[in-house]
């Protein structure tokens, strides 16, 4: 075996098992927007392995959301980092340079984040043809200042703050939400934690 490939992180240790239950959490991240859930680093994750720079909730979505037939987009954090390749080792996808071209993309810090609309947005007749954004951040929390949520999986409101984001970030969103059912989802992680930010939501400062 090559020595870049040798040298690679392990993976999940069950690549069945442990991706059914790391997809759950993302189904429900994506069905209850706002609800940070935080992942068993004893269950799917025990043993495996993330880059460099990598947050393990993130790398560990990503391996079960990745096969070889999707296109991963990365930001810049990651060009010191073997997650290209550790994750075309472990699920075959592809990498592309634009983040147009990518069904998936992973942000190293929230800073990383490129204008929305350089994201893939699918199109009226396809909206499932538009990227899943994971990105990692400074902090999860659900008091203090920050966002209210409201929309579908929401009971009412529901109250975010994701360190790292910007105002600019709130204002990207409801220009792109002037064009649902176009637009991208989002996977925010900070270490083991995890929320969803699917494009239904809708945000208020």
């Amino acid at each position: 075996m090559p020595a870049q490939l040798k040298d690679l992180g392990r993976g999940f240790a069950d690549p069945a098992l442990c991706s059914q239950s790391v997809f759950r959490h993302a189904m429900d991240a994506l069905s209850l927007p706002g609800r940070i859930a935080v992942m068993d680093a004893s269950g799917p994750l025990k043993g495996m392995q993330a880059p460099r720079g990598a947050h393990p909730a993130a790398a560990a979505l990503l391996l079960a959301l990745l096969d070889q037939d999707c296109k991963l987009w990365l930001s810049d954090g990651f060009i010191h980092s073997d997650a290209a390749a550790w994750l075309r080792f472990h699920t075959g996808c592809s990498m592309v340079q634009d983040p147009a071209q990518a069904d998936f993309a992973w942000v190293a810090q929230a800073a990383e984040l490129p204008p929305l609309a350089r994201f893939a947005q699918g199109s009226a007749e396809y909206p499932d043809l538009s990227a899943t954004c994971v990105v990692q951040v400074d902090s999860l929390q659900t008091h203090g200042s920050g966002w209210s949520l409201r929309g579908p999986g929401i009971a009412g409101s529901r109250q975010l703050h994701i360190g790292g984001l910007t105002q600019d970030f709130c204002i990207q969103r409801r220009a792109e939400q002037a064009h649902f059912p176009c637009g991208v989802d989002f996977l925010f992680t900070h270490g083991l934690s995890l929320v969803g930010l699917p494009r239904t939501t809708l945000l208020e400062a």
